[in-house]
């Protein structure tokens, strides 16, 4: 099992190019299914979430290749609809493959996915939202087994009770080839959701108002291939920024999205660090003791505070001056970071959906496993402020989110290796 050695106390500085948005491309990867022809997805992170989203477009019949950070992906011939568990239980966002196999061959069979250990996430939205489309769909045993009667689903007026990133996406992968029209009200609104919805408009789809909370979608009988760049990843943004304020560096992040990363950047500035953009870069100099951050930093849907970097947040906070709060919105088991950071010396209360963080001086080096994808990225950010040496274990969950983290942060002057 790999590990991440970490000796911290140097000061992050230099200029990174940002990598493409993992929770794009998943999304957008299912979506290729639907498109009877060949998709070249270009700044396509080279993640092992990834590489699990082409072992399941191998595993029904597509061709799926990368080279770089260019996937191309042929779809002209699907020859299968079931997709094992083993695959399934890769990562927790494999469910989109529900919608994007329904709207390409009407029919499906899926088991209940894998991935971080968040607490749970419901997919009884998903389920009756198609239901509402006109699927049938029997759940037991751990499959879930889905057909549409006449080949394609249904247009339907579907009213979610919560915005959720992954019912939206799967009812406008289901929807993009049904039969009239589907209108989402009260859908997700994270810019991952218009990325998606770029794709599929470049392949002939009929959608608008993506972005907003009503999206309106035109079933179309084909979509064809086309290549399309996938937007740059917010959150490994928001990781990398939150890894230098908490070194007290200075950083140049180029191919960013800043529009789309303001929520994270208004909350982080309030640390007092400068935070300078232009186009697509962000310049950040964090050359003091970063301050708490005095209003509650509540995590909430697009376009609020982003819930993926509530933890790495949390990381540069740990050493600043005076006492932060965070809410959890979005996840029951968020905080499980934080007894490896309270292990390095923060002081961190957790009282239900809240966490408390009285700023200490320092931090110091110690042996913590990753607990998912963010926490450890968490670790990571802690470990680099820390006096002395870090040895952070289980790092399968940083890989499933960041190319080749060790490299990124050599290139802004960090010590770190992986064993």
């Amino acid at each position: 099992m790999q590990k991440l050695i970490i000796n911290g106390g140097r000061r992050l500085r230099g200029e990174l190019s940002l990598q493409g948005s993992k929770n794009s491309a998943l999304p957008i990867m299912a979506a290729s299914l639907l498109c009877r022809g060949e998709c070249t997805l270009h700044n396509c992170p080279k993640l092992t979430d990834v590489y699990s989203a082409a072992r399941i477009l191998n595993c029904v019949g597509c061709r799926c290749n990368f080279s770089g950070n260019t996937a191309v992906i042929d779809s002209s011939v699907i020859s299968e609809t079931v997709i094992s568990e083993s695959l399934m239980r890769e990562m927790r966002s494999s469910i989109i493959f529900m919608g994007a196999m329904l709207g390409s061959t009407g029919e499906c069979s899926v088991s209940v996915p894998g991935g971080c250990e968040l607490g749970p996430r419901p997919i009884d939205m998903h389920l009756a939202a198609l239901r509402k489309m006109g699927v049938d769909i029997r759940d037991g045993g751990g499959r879930i087994v889905c057909r549409t009667q006449s080949g394609s689903a249904r247009g339907a007026r579907i009213s979610l009770s919560f915005p959720s990133v992954g019912a939206t996406e799967n009812i406008i992968l289901c929807a993009v080839t049904a039969e009239g029209e589907t209108v989402i009200n009260n859908a997700a609104r994270e810019p991952e959701i218009c990325d998606l919805c770029g794709f599929l408009r470049a392949c002939g789809a009929d959608i608008s108002g993506d972005g907003e909370s009503r999206i309106v979608v035109k079933g179309k009988k084909r979509l064809h291939g086309c290549e399309y760049r996938i937007m740059p990843d917010r959150i490994a943004g928001a990781t990398y920024l939150s890894m230098t304020a908490a070194t007290r560096g200075e950083i140049i992040l180029t191919n960013a999205c800043v529009a789309e990363m303001e929520p994270f950047l208004s909350v982080l500035e309030q640390t007092g660090c400068s935070i300078y953009t232009r186009d697509d870069r962000i310049y950040l100099r964090s050359g003091s003791r970063l301050k708490a951050v005095r209003d509650r930093i509540r995590t909430m849907p697009h376009p609020g505070f982003p819930t993926d970097a509530q933890a790495v947040l949390m990381a540069a906070l740990i050493t600043a001056e005076g006492t932060s709060v965070f809410e959890e919105n979005i996840f029951n088991c968020r905080y499980r970071h934080t007894d490896a950071l309270v292990k390095m010396g923060a002081d961190i209360q957790v009282l239900g959906k809240a966490a408390i963080i009285k700023g200490v001086p320092s931090l110091s080096g110690a042996a913590v496993e990753a607990t998912d994808l963010r926490g450890g990225a968490a670790m990571a950010a802690a470990a680099l402020s820390a006096e002395g040496m870090s040895e952070i274990s289980r790092i399968s969950h940083i890989d499933r989110g960041y190319e080749k983290i060790e490299e990124a942060v050599r290139k802004l002057g960090g010590d770190i290796v992986r064993i």
